[in-house]
This record gives structure tokens, C-alpha cells and sequence, in this order.
């Protein structure tokens, strides 16, 4: 059964820093690529960050130079490192993965999500 488990949210000031995990299991994790994405309420689930399996990496625009995106394949994990946090940031921010292992925003390619975990920047 998959799995995914998100963890690390919360409130962080603007400009603050913030490391999003995601625990997974029940796949083959090196195989597939891993995306992070995000949805504020009243809006669109919004692709922010994704890794493929081989390690490459893509970028949203407005987090480019910001945020980081990693994997650790002996632990089944992925990262979002945020940093530089702002006001158009704060969303329930969830870990999916895609079998395809490639670096695509497909976004119909990311058939396993997890509950997702909150991030609230204020001062």
C-alpha cells in the first residue's frame, strides 16, 4: 500500500525558513519521480517543485532561487527546503509521486499524494 507522509509545516515568519519531509513506502521510491505541491484556499492545486528519480529537478517560477527540492533514496524521503518565505507562500503543501520517474509536469502522471501538511507565514 502507498504511502506518503508529509511533516514539517507551520508558522514561520516572513522571510523565515521552513523544511517540509515526506515519508514514503509501499513503492519502489527510487524509481519514481517525487513532486511537491500546494493548495491555498480558494485556489488551484499549484505544481511548486518535482525531482525525478535520476535527480533532476524542476522549478516553479515564482519559488525559483528559493526553494530547494532533494531526495534521499536510502531513506525513501524527499525534502522542500523554503526559504525566503512570503506572503504568497502559505498553503497546505502535499508530497506526490509519479511512476514515471522522469522529470515531467504531467500533472496526471502524480497518482499517489499524501494529506498533505500546513505552512502559514505571518509576523
Amino acid at each position: 500500500q502507498v504511502q506518503l507522509v508529509e511533516s514539517g509545516g507551520g508558522l514561520v515568519q516572513p522571510e523565515g525558513s521552513l523544511r517540509l519531509s515526506c515519508a514514503a513506502s509501499g513503492f519502489t521510491f527510487s524509481t519514481f519521480a517525487m513532486g511537491w505541491f500546494r493548495q491555498a484556499p480558494g485556489k488551484d492545486r499549484e505544481l511548486v517543485s518535482i525531482i525525478s528519480s535520476a535527480g533532476y529537478t524542476y522549478y516553479e517560477d515564482s519559488v525559483k532561487g528559493r526553494f530547494t527540492i532533494s531526495r534521499d533514496n536510502a531513506k525513501s524521503t524527499t525534502y522542500l527546503h523554503m526559504n525566503i518565505l512570503k506572503s504568497e507562500d502559505p498553503a497546505v503543501y502535499s508530497c506526490e509521486a509519479s511512476h514515471r520517474g522522469i522529470l515531467s509536469t504531467r500533472l496526471d502522471d502524480f497518482r499517489y499524494w499524501g494529506q498533505g501538511t500546513r505552512v502559514t507565514v505571518s509576523s
